[in-house]
């Protein structure tokens, strides 16, 4: 396991409308929103930065417009999660992954949510 030196970052890229081949999951908005809430509370009092791009209009910086062109040119399901620059999951997001990611970098989860 990794010492925490400085919070990851966890990166959802999605768009408004519902991927095509994702059509009863919830939108990409939603999923960070749920997604931010089970970090906060599998891991409270650590830092974990979390950091929504929007795939048709992505912001100026050139690392997050060729990771956005690159979900619309590969077809990707959305929303893709990334911690870090690792891909951890598309379309639909699972709890269980990302937190086992978090915890590769030296997270602690608390016990009352080992079952999500």
């Amino acid at each position: 396991m990794l010492a925490i030196h400085e919070p990851a970052v966890i990166t959802i890229y999605g768009a408004e409308q519902i991927c095509a081949s994702c059509v009863n999951l919830p939108s990409s908005k939603d999923t960070f929103e749920w997604l931010e809430a089970a970090v906060k509370r599998k891991f409270p009092d650590q830092t974990v930065i979390m950091d929504y791009v929007d795939i048709m209009n992505p912001p100026k910086e050139k690392k997050k417009q060729q990771f956005a062109k690159k979900v619309l040119e590969e077809d990707m399901f959305y929303p893709v999660v990334l911690i870090g620059d690792k891909i951890v999951a598309e379309g639909n997001p699972r709890l269980k992954t990302i937190f086992k990611e978090l915890e590769r970098y030296g997270y602690q989860s608390i016990d009352h949510t080992k079952n999500e």
